[in-house]
């Protein structure tokens, strides 16, 4: 499913124009996103919860030359699966 894809089924569940539904998910990622970039854990019952992942510095290697390499630590969104989501994909 595309965003386009998801646009269309919002606009059509809640009985709004396909305009209206963009400027909601659009909404809604851009409120997860500041909340996560504050460090903020983001908690939606029944979906899942997002959260920040922590990734620490590391030595790499270069594929091409095989030179070793210094990997800076870096954040990362994580995504896990809450109790309602994981039932319907197991056909519960």
């Amino acid at each position: 499913m595309t965003k386009s894809d998801l646009i269309d089924a919002i606009a059509a569940d809640a009985d709004v124009s396909k305009a209206s539904a963009q400027r909601m998910l659009d909404a809604v990622a851009q409120h997860i996103t500041q909340a996560l970039a504050k460090g903020e854990t983001v908690a939606w019952a029944g979906f899942g919860t997002f959260a920040v992942s922590e990734r620490a510095a590391r030595t790499g290697r270069n594929p091409r030359t095989g030179e070793e390499i210094q990997i800076e630590a870096s954040k990362g969104a994580k995504f896990s699966a809450g109790k309602a989501l994981k039932d319907a994909l197991n056909g519960r």
